[in-house]
């Protein structure tokens, strides 16, 4: 059954991925083009200044196209993400169904990928929200994915230490009190990991704020229907394969 469950939530996530890819082609990459033409207006302008006798540097070429990255690049990336996150939500999902609570599957799936949106998307963006490719500094790529990685690993690991927390404080039948405990110390524990990461701001001073606001909505709207997809298709297929298995 757990393959089954396996190549389903892989398929889901395809298919998440490509109403992902859709949704961000109509919506993020315009506000991408208009961040590299802002990039480049300002090179430009520094470039003409008076008393800037320098020879202007030779453009660097992309390694690929921006037309190669808005279409089957972009598709293929999100493909490829998407089969993997479904897998291992696949995963997660047969290791805990029938476990921690009486949910059924369509709802544990939802549950699922709103906690999986929640950790992975929305809690790392507390920290470090995302920009358009065209803002920062080449030289601070390494620590930028270094520090949002380890975000993303500060907020899973404040979860299960959370959940741990929460299972020892309800078996005395005070749930409610139990939750509020778990919640109190993943954010205590998350606000003092974001305390103790550096702090990253390279967004110039004169950047157009509302390209910068859009471009970070259409990014969290794409994360967004990425994981609903997951949670509502694979728990409809979820549950015709547990129901074919109780049958």
């Amino acid at each position: 059954m757990t393959r089954d469950l396996l190549w389903r939530g892989m398929l889901a996530g395809i298919l998440a991925a490509l109403l992902a890819t859709l949704f961000a082609r109509a919506f993020a990459e315009p506000s991408i083009d208009l961040a590299i033409g802002v990039e480049h207006a300002e090179a430009a302008h520094h470039a003409a200044m008076p008393g800037m006798d320098m020879p202007k540097a030779a453009p660097e070429e992309d390694l690929v196209s921006r037309d190669t990255q808005k279409s089957w690049g972009l598709a293929t990336a999100l493909a490829l993400y998407g089969a993997a996150v479904g897998g291992v939500f696949s995963l997660v999902f047969a290791y805990g169904y029938g476990r921690f609570s009486a949910l059924g599957p369509r709802s544990l799936s939802l549950l699922l990928a709103a906690l999986a949106f929640a950790l992975l998307v929305v809690v790392p963006a507390l920290k470090y929200p995302q920009t358009p490719p065209a803002v920062g500094r080449h030289e601070t790529v390494a620590l930028r994915t270094a520090a949002y990685f380890a975000m993303i690993a500060l907020s899973l690991g404040a979860a299960v230490v959370a959940a741990r927390l929460r299972s020892a404080f309800a078996r005395g039948g005070r749930g409610f009190d139990a939750t509020l405990l778990a919640v109190g110390v993943f954010a205590l524990i998350v606000g003092a990991g974001q305390f103790a990461l550096p702090t990253i701001d390279e967004v110039p001073a004169d950047f157009p704020a509302t390209l910068l606001w859009n471009f970070r909505v259409a990014s969290m709207a794409t994360q967004a229907l990425l994981w609903a997809t997951i949670g509502i298709a694979f728990g409809i297929w979820a549950e015709r394969v547990l129901k074919r298995a109780a049958a």
